[in-house]
């Protein structure tokens, strides 16, 4: 693992070379039809190719680009400026990849791709033939599925109680009614990332009541996966943090391998599971899973499909958020990923195919608006799309303890490999507890720390986000994001972490910020990433200009300190903090916050 190739994947003649004009020039092999942009300045070439790193979307001229430099994806209106190969919208983002320019002897040129081996095929294995009900697979609900495999058992990211993103996102369907006891009977469990629809507390909390020794096994990410464990006070003794693209062996004939995402790396993994030489992939989340190379031919393929695990723009208002303009925008980002998940599917030629990871539902009252406006793809749609591109796919979308009996499915794809559960089996929840989740975050409001308006301070000199331009006001709300006279209303300006009574004179981009108080405080109190506010829809934005500012959101939804904020050292010290008519925060060389006086 780890040795590499090159291949050279488009070829200029010298007359082709020479007409290359400065700046931005756009290719196309006539070989395989694909796109490359190749960029000229001052004689010196540089060339990527031409695919959006967030969802493989093409490149086109950036009208709006007055020296030459930039493009814009024509899926998401993402910005490249190719002189310096970084994204600009969002900016501080992400780097294009790009490829060796080689010149020949003739005065041509080839564009040359530097290939990472394929880890999956070290020490390759023979597909052995299965027997009939040797390995099943079991839709349980949202992105769990248990996987029979000869004489283990193994279970994807079980979420089976509760909700997830603090109160947003609740269970679309009902899981079986032994779910649980399927859970606590695994051999082993995947869990592929920190999002609480993967990573459910709740349930895992019910788990380690019964079985707190079953192995667990998640990706070696930048960010561990169970940062969180001790402060949710959950005892599993058996967790397991894996390399990514090594084998891990669990018996003679069962075998898996974890895979990091290119865009999200810090979070996002995926898995291939091998039993007797057959492959099953599950790309779970991933964006742009391993670079984009996957396997091909793989038995049975599963990933996410239903979009709408964001804010943006449901919670968003002014200048051009209106309700159609949302609705509009809505309807084509959902069109563009069913269309990306389908030529996806084409590519890699799975023999079967499931769309998972997408069965939530925004099922809290006061979410009725999200819910309303929030639409997602629908599995049967993609389905059938893929169907239509790809005929020689299976297809599955699957019901709550629904079963894939995989020998069955390989031996022909008419008799009958999926036994749906029973007539009269309960699909779609109806209940979800809903006051015993809300109340338990809205404890949080009378918590000590928030009767001194110094917590404030404290907490952003604890999340460590600094030197950049952006001035936010954060507004605590009611259930409707109306303030509450008695919320904390505040700025931070994190060019240079002080905290304004009025915004700067200077030219600033602006945010604000609305929360649901109750959330907000949960959040704070426990040093939570703020997933839970903008994937959960808890919170309202506006801001100016219109940018998506990637280093904040991406700081505060992944790069917080893994240790929470000592509230009780700022007990401590509210004294100190109280003696000073305008505090303004410092960090000391131990890390903990001080105040001037």
């Amino acid at each position: 693992f780890g040795s590499l190739s090159s291949k050279t994947v488009l070829s200029l003649d010298s007359e082709a070379v020479f007409s290359l004009k400065d700046g931005i020039n756009f290719k196309k092999s006539p070989d395989d039809g694909k796109c490359y942009i190749i960029y000229k300045e001052n004689g010196e070439l540089k060339a990527c190719k031409n695919q959006c790193k967030h969802q493989g979307g093409l490149f086109i001229k950036d009208i709006e680009d007055l020296d030459g430099r930039t493009v814009q994806c024509t899926k998401h209106y993402w910005k490249l400026n190719v002189s310096t190969m970084q994204y600009v919208n969002p900016p501080d983002s992400f780097t294009q990849d790009e490829l060796d320019v080689v010149m020949t002897d003739e005065g041509g040129l080839q564009l040359v791709e530097v290939i990472v081996w394929d880890p999956w095929l070290a020490d390759p294995q023979d597909p052995q033939e299965l027997q009939e009900g040797e390995v099943t697979v079991t839709y349980l609900t949202h992105a769990c599925m248990e996987l029979q495999l000869g004489g283990k058992k193994m279970i994807f990211d079980p979420w089976l109680t509760g909700p997830a993103f603090a109160r947003g996102w609740w269970l679309l369907h009902e899981p079986p009614a032994d779910s649980m006891e399927r859970l606590c009977m695994a051999d082993l469990i995947y869990i592929s990332h920190m999002h609480s629809d993967h990573l459910s507390y709740p349930t895992l909390k019910s788990l380690s009541a019964t079985r707190p020794d079953v192995p667990i096994y998640v990706g070696d990410t930048s960010r561990p996966v169970f940062w969180m464990l001790e402060k949710r006070q959950v005892q599993l003794t058996n967790i397991n943090v894996v390399p990514f693209g090594i084998w891990q062996n669990i018996d003679e004939h069962l075998r898996f391998m974890i895979l990091k995402d290119e865009v999200h790396p810090v979070l996002d993994t995926c898995i291939i599971v091998e039993y007797k030489g057959h492959m099953i992939l599950n790309t779970v989340d991933c964006t742009r899973p391993n670079y984009g190379r996957l396997p091909h031919n793989v038995d049975l393929m599963m990933s996410d499909f239903a979009g709408g695990a964001s804010g943006f723009p449901m919670t968003f208002s002014g200048g051009k958020y209106t309700e159609s303009w949302k609705a509009d925008f809505i309807k084509n980002e959902r069109k563009k990923l069913m269309n990306y998940k389908a030529q996806l599917v084409k590519s890699l030629q799975p023999k079967i195919y499931c769309p998972f990871a997408g069965y939530f539902v925004e099922a809290h009252p006061s979410d009725r608006y999200i819910k309303e406006t929030n639409t997602k793809n629908k599995a049967e749609e993609l389905n059938a799309l893929i169907k239509k591109s790809a005929p020689g796919i299976t297809t599955w979308t699957p019901k709550p303890g629904a079963v894939l009996d995989l020998a069955l499915a390989l031996m022909s794809p008419s008799r009958k490999a999926i036994t749906d559960p029973p007539s009269g089996t309960n699909i779609y929840k109806d209940s979800w507890d809903f006051d015993l989740y809300v109340d338990e975050l809205n404890r949080a409001i009378t918590a000590e720390i928030f009767k001194h308006k110094s917590w404030i301070q404290f907490y952003y000199i604890w999340a460590g986000f600094k030197n950049y331009n952006l001035v936010v006001r954060v507004i605590e709300t009611d259930e409707d994001f109306i303030p509450i006279d008695n919320g904390y209303n505040y700025l931070v300006d994190f060019m240079d972490l002080s905290f304004p009574t009025q915004r700067p004179t200077r030219e600033h981009p602006y945010e604000e910020i609305k929360n649901r108080i109750g959330v907000m405080r949960h959040v704070v109190k426990n040093g939570l990433l703020w997933d839970d506010l903008y994937i959960g829809f808890q919170n309202r934005l506006s801001r100016e200009p219109d940018v998506y500012h990637h280093r904040f959101w991406n700081h505060f939804q992944t790069e917080l300190p893994v240790t929470g904020p000592d509230w009780d050292l700022f007990l401590q010290q509210v004294p100190s903090y109280q003696r000073s008519a305008e505090p303004q925060g410092i960090q000391t060389e131990s890390g903990s916050a001080s105040t001037l006086s």
